[in-house]
């Protein structure tokens, strides 16, 4: 974990100024992602990086809380609301589990370009799962490289250990979905812009009967 907080903290000034690798899938998944807000939406994101997609959302929502392990992503994503005066975004450095062992429940979590660099990706949907009210949607976007670079799992330890890369975990989009079908999740939406795109779901917790 060390050296994964070390690399991002590193690289948050340079992550910040890339522009979006695809601006038409990206605004795609945004206005998938608006479906499921409302003005009364409680929303929570992990990963949530400099807070762009945050921000984004923040005028059709009741609230975000979106955080990040790297301190150096979140002072860059509260300068960014602050320079846009949004009033109901808080971000925070912490991670996932602590926000999962509070009582706190939300609408809708977003968890963005995150899946695939978290060790215990599969232990994370569960906490995803008991963070949401009943009816609540997991919104994620995931590169799925066991797909089509499978390849990549021979390179990225050698990169991982001489820092030049974080940790990326290899899986397929098949195995995302039936990992969050073991989860409890219902998949409401799928949809990939095809190649070597990451792959976009939306999920949802089921109500109470």
């Amino acid at each position: 974990m060390t050296v994964d907080v070390n690399f991002w903290n590193r690289i948050a000034r340079r992550y910040a100024a890339k522009p979006v690798a695809d601006p038409v899938a990206y605004e795609k998944k945004i206005a998938i992602s608006r479906r499921y807000l409302t003005p009364r939406s409680r929303v929570f994101e992990f990963g949530c990086g400099t807070g762009s997609t945050a921000l984004l959302h923040a005028p059709f929502v009741q609230h975000v809380r979106a955080i990040d392990f790297s301190a150096r992503m979140i002072e860059i994503a509260e300068q960014k609301r602050v320079a846009a005066k949004i009033t109901n975004v808080r971000f925070e450095c912490a991670a996932l589990h602590e926000v999962a062992e509070s009582a706190e429940r939300y609408d809708v979590v977003l968890g963005l370009s995150i899946l695939h660099l978290l060790e215990d990706w599969r232990g994370v949907l569960a906490q995803v799962y008991g963070l949401l009210e009943p009816g609540g949607v997991f919104i994620s976007s995931t590169a799925c490289i066991g797909d089509s670079m499978a390849w990549l799992r021979y390179l990225l330890p050698l990169g991982r250990a001489l820092r030049v890369l974080p940790r990326v975990v290899v899986f397929s989009a098949a195995a995302l979905e039936q990992a969050l079908v073991e989860a409890g999740f219902a998949i409401d939406v799928r949809w990939h812009a095809g190649g070597n795109q990451a792959v976009f779901l939306v999920a949802r917790r089921p109500a109470r009967a």
